[in-house]
Parts: structure tokens; C-alpha cells; sequence
């Protein structure tokens, strides 16, 4: 999901939630947050640490590599001072590698709920998802319309078609990807657009 201005942020903000059973084959926490802890990860060095893993597990080729996964605090190079890190140990047949992801202090109490509270609130959006097979071109659209303003409407259609319009008090423009892959709910071209507003960095 994607929020704008979530906790006082600038921006967008994607806020993800998996069932546990999802992600763990063994799982603990403890927190005074419900079993809840909640922090702020730059997304490519997650995906970087999360690559590398695979990996390893997929070139042991068995089930013999395993992925743990840990909330610690450590002294990075050159401060005095312990920081937060989520960190990878994967352990291969014939390598292991513990990789270091640096995140945000476990955000408060009040930040959890106001985040789980915007998670409850789209429950009751449509679950209509569309795949996108190009997400450097995606990317690239939306490059070319922050120059026109700061408001982006994003819209999904149900049968597979996304829309991306920014419009100003002088101009509209937008663009339109069709006939993508479809995941959740599918209608019919009769169907009503879903609109999100968003906003451009």
C-alpha cells in the first residue's frame, strides 16, 4: 500500500503487512506494541540483502540453506553509538554471508497505530491489483509527469487497464497502460475506475 504523509513524512510512504505464517517457519518477537514493531527500511538495500539470500538458497539447490532473519543493534564504523539493523544470515552449502540492512529506530506506539489503522481503512478497497512487466518504463512516466505538477491520480481499472494523469489549472496530461495482467478481483470495461491520488516527488 502506498500512503502520502503518513506519521508527518514528506512523500510516499509503502507500508507493507504479511501474516507471519507467510514469511517464517520459526518465528519470535517481543515488543509492548501488541508483538508489533514497526520501522522505516530503505527499500534497495532491502531488496539487495533479500537478492543475495536467494541466491545462496537457490545454489545449495536443497532445503539445507536457511534464511534467519534478526532485529539487533550494532556499532557501525566510526560511531560511538549502537544503530538498529535487520540482519540476513544465510548459511549455503558452501558459503554463508550476513548482510546488515540499517532501518529507522522502532517507530512509537502512537506510530503503529496510526499505520494500522490506515492498513484496516483499505480493507474495504477493492482487491484489485495489475501487473506491470516494465517497471523501468513505469518508472519513467512518472519521471516525466513530476515536471508538470505535484499531484498524481492513479487510476486501476478492474479489467487490467492503469492510468496515471496529472493535471494543473493549465494542462492535463497522463498516460495509459492496457490489457495488464489482472491479480485479485476482475471486472469488465463497464466497471468503474478506482482512483487513488498520490503525490510526485
Amino acid at each position: 500500500m502506498f500512503l502520502h504523509n503518513l506519521l508527518g513524512g514528506g512523500g510516499v510512504q509503502s507500508v507493507t503487512q504479511f501474516d507471519k505464517d507467510v514469511l517464517f517457519r520459526h518465528y519470535r518477537i517481543s515488543s509492548q506494541n501488541a508483538a508489533r514493531i514497526a520501522f522505516a527500511v530503505d527499500a534497495s538495500l532491502l531488496h539487495r540483502a533479500l537478492r543475495s539470500a536467494l541466491t545462496i538458497q537457490e545454489q545449495a539447490r536443497d532445503e539445507t540453506a536457511a534464511i534467519q532473519i534478526k532485529l539487533v543493534k550494532k556499532l557501525p564504523t566510526g560511531s560511538r553509538n549502537p544503530a538498529p539493523f535487520l540482519t540476513f544470515e544465510t548459511k549455503g552449502r558452501v558459503s554463508a554471508v550476513v548482510q546488515d540492512v540499517p532501518i529507522s529506530k522502532p517507530l512509537s506506539r502512537s506510530d503503529v497505530l496510526q499505520i494500522q489503522s490506515a492498513l484496516d481503512a483499505s480493507q474495504d478497497l477493492p482487491q484489485t491489483l495489475v501487473q506491470v512487466p516494465d517497471l523501468a518504463q513505469l518508472q519513467s512516466l512518472v519521471d516525466r509527469l513530476k515536471y508538470v505538477g505535484d499531484v498524481l491520480t492513479v487510476s486501476i481499472a478492474q479489467y487490467g487497464d492503469l492510468h496515471l494523469q496529472v493535471s494543473t489549472s493549465l494542462v492535463t496530461v497522463g498516460s495509459e497502460l492496457r490489457k495488464l495482467r489482472v491479480l485479485g478481483v476482475r471486472g469488465t470495461r463497464s466497471n468503474v475506475f478506482l482512483l487513488h491520488p498520490s503525490f510526485v516527488d
